[in-house]
């Protein structure tokens, strides 16, 4: 439904017979557009595939352990259009709307999330556009993570196109306790008491995740230094 919501907004000042003859071939604004955020994400996945496999075989280690990837949907983007008053049309939801094409990077130590941002950021086809570090500065909730929102050009039939991608680092540590997070705190049937107490519980947890990854990392740095 929300897919047809946005295709009678973008189509709205043509005829059934139009509207219907453009579906037909395929060129939906809004789909079209959706294409090239998935032209987006395998560009940045491929990125860091490389330099995956470029430590691997320079260091003998892989600092990324997974690599996650998924596009905004069409509910996601209905709401935040609504939410910030943007106009129901492509150009708008392009400008205004930054992480449609997200990608999630695992990382196994902390020291590895800063380090492969840095190697992204480097890269001259990769320009940052905003970043928040929520390792350094944790959420009230305790959630930890590297954001970044960068753009990558994609290079279609007859054009390079800029588009932008979010970016979120996290150790296992860190996206194991936000997975978990996110399903236990958006219960419906739980009552504002425990609901309380949940977040309480929940930042204690994020607090020892995080010092789980401390120690982790000091032992690394100490097998690192017996080599």
């Amino acid at each position: 439904m929300i897919i047809k919501h946005l295709k009678e907004h973008f189509f709205k000042e043509l005829t059934k017979e139009e509207h219907l003859e453009k579906i037909k071939e395929g060129a939906l604004p809004y789909n079209r557009l959706m294409s090239y955020y998935k032209c987006a994400i395998m560009e940045v996945e491929t990125k860091f595939k490389v330099l995956n496999e470029q430590f691997s075989l320079k260091y003998d280690e892989n600092p990324i352990e997974t690599i996650k990837s998924r596009l905004k949907s069409p509910d996601s983007i209905m709401k935040k259009m609504k939410k910030k008053g943007i106009p129901m049309n492509t150009d708008a939801i392009e400008e205004h709307i930054t992480d449609i094409a997200g990608i999630r990077i695992i990382c196994s130590f902390e020291e590895d999330i800063y380090k492969m941002a840095k190697l992204l950021l480097q890269q001259d086809d990769v320009t940052l556009i905003e970043q928040k570090d929520y390792i350094a500065s944790p959420k009230e909730s305790g959630y930890r993570s590297l954001h970044l929102i960068v753009e990558v050009p994609i290079f279609l039939e007859d054009e390079k196109r800029p588009m932008k991608v979010e970016v979120q680092f996290r150790t296992i540590a860190m996206d194991f306790w936000a997975s978990l997070e996110h399903k236990l705190r958006y219960k419906k049937d739980i009552n504002p008491e425990l609901m309380e107490q949940l977040a309480k519980d929940l930042t204690e947890c994020a607090e020892q995740s995080a010092d789980l990854d401390h120690r982790m990392e000091a032992i690394r740095k100490r097998i690192k230094k017996k080599k």
